[in-house]
């Protein structure tokens, strides 16, 4: 239970930074912010779902058929304006808005002229004002003050953005040198018009839709032709006025990210106009903001970990990433054009990423994890040889046996059953567990695999799966050693006061199928063959030896620098052909003068000679305890002759 909650810890850890961070990043590192705001703008430029023309405001522009009218392109002619302003209000304007500044003296007649029916006009107007801190120079700055009565004031700032100066939110109020605020256009003249406004700082502009490319999102008259037009147009409207030139007044927007390169810029009454729209009809802008980016980032992130944690192949996994992406990104265009949701699409990118990429990391760290664990593990049952091997190359695993000569070791406790008996489970497990792993540690000394435990007998193998040419000898060295660990530790738990058996062992050579045998769902490393079952046989041939230690001539042969004796040609119950079976000696045990003189009776006995009897009754009186002496004496003395000897069991 604590692996579980482990687990989804971690998940949990990954899924959260893979959200904080992308987001953050998304917001605080210029690039990114750019180019999420760029995505931003291209969605609004591309996909903005189309609208009908706004019926309630005008734009009469004063465009360059207008201005080729005056004797002069800038300032704009004021008797004009008087004059236009004069037919808007007998058209039954219901507000206007004056986008042209008034910082600049014209001519006299013409100002005042301007001046007076801006003081007498009944309809509610507001004029745009600036000041010094629109880089005004003083003289500029009072005489639009003197010029723009104060009610009729309002401020005519865009709010840009700092990096790339793109109009994308609206501005709310000015706030003049003596702390009084200046509201901006918008809410000024709808609180002229009895609706007012309540801005909040940073709210994004609601753009409208054009009903069709060739449809302005305004009804929009050249200035010029205005008295011309029939009053229904402007009745109860609320009329822009203000220029659409290309130098004056033109300011970047959101449209800019669109293919069309007369969108790169937008007259600024234009701009007015779309905020005025937004406030008079309670227009909300595309949802978004932080809640939505933690949201959709999140998700993405999970998704990311689902796909970090699916244990398919590469290339499947990169694909499946990508398509993932083009959905992310396909759904957040399709969001904003039918939804109006501004979704963000770098960060939750980067979540999918970083969560697939934290994802794996820990998967292969469990891996990692669970590869050292196994091979810890099973350091405990395969050779390091063999461990090695299937690490390194997991198709060993297959289940395709060799037919390769190898060597065998088979070890068994005499008794042990009946001991086993007498102890409890704690008592058993630990002598046994000490037992065998005393064994285990000889036979990987010696470059050896322990095929398997049967109760307290161990089957080790050599020359599989690495090649060794010296396997045989190997064995028998191995083999040796065992035999002196066996006696010792047999001493020690005799000592303790615990009973244990002697140990027999068997080594044999020869060929046999080695691999992986067993089914698809369970198998084992092992070799299978007659060699195998020789060389169990041989183990438990010590028994009727009187050994510790029996080796078949095969392996003799193959380790001729190993000292041994002869026991004899045996006879395995079920054979026809005797296998000569030798007992391996240490190097102080072949110099003893008593195994010289066995070597002699043991040969005088092959021969038949009348002498190996006698010879045997001399070594049965200097050691009574020797096996294979007792053997030949009881054999000799029941008549048999030569040293084959026919086992009637197993």
């Amino acid at each position: 239970m604590r692996d579980v909650w482990r687990r989804w810890g971690v998940i949990a850890g990954i899924v959260l930074i893979a959200t904080v961070l992308p987001v953050a990043m998304g917001r605080f590192l210029p690039f990114l912010a750019s180019l999420e705001t760029w995505l931003s703008d291209f969605r609004i430029a591309t996909l903005l779902p189309g609208d009908p023309q706004q019926p309630d405001i005008v734009f009469v522009a004063i465009n360059e058929e207008t201005i080729a009218r005056f004797p002069y392109r800038s300032p704009v002619d004021r008797a004009f304006l008087a004059t236009l302003l004069q037919s808007l209000q007998a058209k039954g304007a219901k507000a206007i808005f004056l986008d042209v500044l008034l910082d600049t003296p014209t001519e006299p007649e013409k100002d005042e002229a301007l001046r007076t029916v801006l003081a007498s006009l009944s309809v509610p107007v507001v004029v745009s004002h600036g000041g010094v801190e629109e880089g005004l120079t003083p003289a500029q700055a009072d005489f639009l003050n003197a010029f723009i009565p104060p009610a009729l004031r309002a401020a005519a700032n865009l709010d840009k953005d700092p990096y790339d100066g793109v109009v994308r939110r609206i501005f709310t109020a000015k706030i003049g040198a003596q702390g009084v605020a200046l509201p901006a256009i918008a809410p000024s003249l709808l609180g002229k018009i009895g609706q007012p406004y309540q801005l909040e700082e940073g709210v994004p502009i609601a753009w409208r839709g054009r009903p069709d490319e060739a449809t302005p999102a305004f009804r929009t008259y050249a200035a010029h032709v205005v008295p011309l037009l029939p009053a229904p147009w402007f009745k109860d409207k609320i009329v822009i006025v203000g220029a659409d030139l290309s130098d004056v007044d033109r300011h970047a927007t959101p449209f800019r990210a669109g293919i069309d390169p007369r969108q790169a810029t937008m007259p600024g009454a234009l701009i007015h106009a779309h905020i005025l729209a937004q406030l008079l009809e309670g227009r909300a802008p595309p949802a978004q903001g932080l809640p939505i980016g933690l949201a959709v980032t999140a998700l993405a992130a999970l998704v990311g970990v689902a796909l970090g944690r699916w244990e398919v192949s590469l290339w499947l996994r990169t694909g499946l990433s990508v398509l993932l992406l083009a959905a992310l990104w396909v759904g957040g265009l399709l969001l904003f054009r039918h939804g109006d949701v501004m979704m963000p699409l770098i960060a939750p990118s980067l979540g999918l990423g970083l969560a697939l990429w934290m994802a794996d990391l820990y998967a292969g760290r469990q891996e990692r994890e669970q590869k050292k664990f196994i091979q810890t593990a099973f350091t405990k049952y395969l050779s390091p040889a063999l461990l090695d091997d299937i690490l390194k190359d997991p198709s060993k695993l297959q289940l395709d046996p060799k037919r390769r000569d190898l060597s065998y070791i088979f070890t068994d406790v005499a008794g042990f059953t009946t001991i086993s008996e007498t102890m409890d489970a704690v008592t058993l497990s630990n002598v046994m567990n000490r037992y065998l792993d005393g064994m285990v540690n000889i036979v990987f000394r010696h470059g050896g695999t322990v095929d398997k435990f049967i109760g307290d007998a161990v089957f080790a193998l050599f020359n599989a799966p690495r090649d060794q040419q010296d396997h045989t000898l190997r064995a028998v060295s191995c083999a040796l050693e065992l035999d002196a660990f066996a006696q010792s530790f047999l001493k020690a738990e005799e000592e303790a006061g615990r009973p244990f058996g002697m140990t027999r062992i068997g080594v044999h050579a020869g060929p046999a199928s080695v691999g992986n045998f067993g089914s698809e769902a369970r198998f084992e490393y092992t070799a299978l063959g007659d060699a195998v079952n020789t060389a169990a046989r041989l183990e438990g041939l010590n028994k009727y030896f009187g050994t510790r230690i029996a080796m078949s001539g095969a392996a003799a042969m193959a380790s001729p620098s190993i000292p041994r004796r002869a026991i004899g040609r045996i006879v395995l119950k079920g054979k026809t052909e005797p296998i000569p079976v030798f007992q391996p000696l240490s190097a102080e045990q072949a110099a003893s003068p008593f195994m010289s003189r066995y070597q002699a009776a043991y040969e005088a006995m092959r021969a038949g000679d009348v002498g190996a009897l006698p010879a045997f009754e001399a070594l049965a009186a200097e050691d009574s305890e020797d096996g294979p002496t007792r053997l030949h004496l009881s054999r000799l003395q029941r008549g048999e002759t030569g040293d084959i000897v026919v086992m009637g069991d197993k």
